[in-house]
């Protein structure tokens, strides 16, 4: 057995960062043992080193993160500081000084890393990042290794536990939008500034990422179509429900029909609660993978959290570690079948659709002919009337509407590109007798 050892430099010492460094102060022994060489934490760069850090040893702190990665007796650089700059030199640099590297970093990777791939092949050492998608679940390297000799055709999932906490709530208990958000903010779900999540740009990162691999293409999160949860109503839960759906926030990918292109979206979807994916509740995160020979997979556990995002990164620092020792490098990019990403009007889904409109004859036939202009085949209607009282607040399912009152009218759709269905949208709203588009939902997972 080797007896220098492996030297270890971690940059970021937070939730994640702190556990990292906690675990491999305790577990020395058991990770020597599986890694084949004593492996050492040689320095770690934090950006305020008066914080009180709970069994990380002091003596290791520095501020200088630069001086650390250029070392040059660094084997493996262990990234959890996130964001892209000084981010994106740092990794860099480590590459250039002989070292590999570890990173929890989605939004790197998903701006660039094709320039990191190159980096570090050049270099001739690894870039690993299992903890850049759904933390503890073992993901990236099922998709790039497990299944590189199959052909993935679809990646489906929740990739984010703090929007799928929040429509948890507001299915299981009737909550609103902002009372869920609140909640989940309480325990420590949220951020202070929730926006990544919510609105939808951590799970566009993750989407590019399990793309590229999935697709071996390049994928940027620029490629990817993104909306939020934020317009997500108390009104779409009950809809759904009525459907026999519920409805996710979705990183959803996928290969056409043809193989000639990719599509990498992340938006709310109603689906069925048949599907795996339904039964997935707070702020767990699940993959569903489905490929030619393989078949249907999924992948579930916790997205995040220190404890679980650290067994990825730890599981990544093992196997750079090895390869250190073999003199060899791990699989990296592949991106041969350079596939074009296509836009989301030629995505093909279903649609549910729910309009306020004038409660007259004649309404549904106006509805449906503009649905058929547009070449969108009408699945299922359901019509309800509402009636005001005198504090001007419509009620559902209320007998006897009034002349000029106004109806509910929820539409659900055949498959149909998104270009055909915004296009109908846009025709209905210039409909006298359509009030208002109340909600657009995708509907997936059938």
């Amino acid at each position: 057995m080797r007896t220098r050892p492996l030297k270890v430099a971690l940059l970021g010492c937070g939730v994640v960062g702190s556990e990292v460094a906690r675990i491999m102060t305790t577990h020395t022994h058991d990770l020597t043992a599986r890694i084949g060489a004593p492996v050492e934490l040689a320095g770690i760069a934090v950006r305020r080193p008066d914080r009180v850090r709970q069994g990380v040893p002091a003596d290791l702190i520095t501020t200088d993160a630069t001086a650390l990665v250029k070392r040059g007796d660094i084997d493996v650089v262990v990234e959890v500081i996130g964001g892209i700059e000084p981010v994106r030199t740092l990794i860099t640099t480590a590459f250039e000084h002989g070292a590999s590297v570890v990173s929890a970093n989605k939004a790197l990777l998903a701006a660039d890393g094709a320039t990191l791939h190159a980096a570090a092949v050049k270099a001739g050492v690894d870039l690993y990042y299992e903890a850049a998608v759904a933390g503890a679940i073992p993901l990236i390297r099922p998709l790039r290794e497990s299944l590189a000799g199959d052909k993935v055709n679809r990646v489906l999932g929740i990739v984010n536990g703090t929007t799928n906490f929040i429509l948890d709530r507001m299915d299981s208990t009737g909550a609103g939008y902002s009372e869920a958000l609140d909640e989940a903010t309480a325990l420590g779900y949220a951020e202070a500034d929730p926006t990544a999540d919510v609105e939808g740009f951590d799970a566009a990162a993750k989407a590019a990422i399990l793309a590229g691999i999935a697709f071996h293409t390049r994928v940027t999160i620029g490629d990817v179509h993104r909306e939020g949860l934020t317009e997500v109503t108390a009104a779409d839960i009950a809809s759904a429900k009525r459907m026999g759906c519920t409805v996710k926030l979705l990183a959803i990918c996928d290969r056409s029909a043809d193989g000639r292109s990719v599509t990498a979206r992340v938006h709310p979807a109603m689906i069925p609660l048949s599907h795996p994916l339904a039964s997935v509740r707070e702020a767990y995160n699940a993959v569903f993978v489905e490929a030619d020979a393989a078949g249907q997979l999924m992948f579930y556990g916790p997205g995040a959290g220190g404890a679980p995002t650290a067994s990825a990164v730890l599981g990544d620092l093992v196997a750079a570690c090895r390869n250190k020792l073999a003199g060899t490098t791990g699989a990296g990019e592949s991106a041969y079948t350079r596939l074009p990403v296509s836009p989301m009007g030629e995505v093909v889904t279903r649609y549910h659709i729910s309009l306020d409109v004038a409660d007259k004859p004649g309404v549904l036939a106006q509805v449906a002919t503009v649905f058929a202009e547009h070449d969108v085949s009408i699945d299922t209607v359901r019509q309800q009337s509402r009636d005001r009282g005198a504090d001007g607040v419509a009620a559902e399912g209320a007998s006897g509407a009034r002349e000029g009152g106004e109806a509910s009218l929820v539409v659900v759709t055949h498959r149909a590109p998104d270009a055909a269905l915004s296009a109908t949208v846009e025709a209905l709203r210039k409909l006298d007798t359509v009030r208002g588009v109340a909600s657009i939902m995708r509907v997936e997972g059938e």
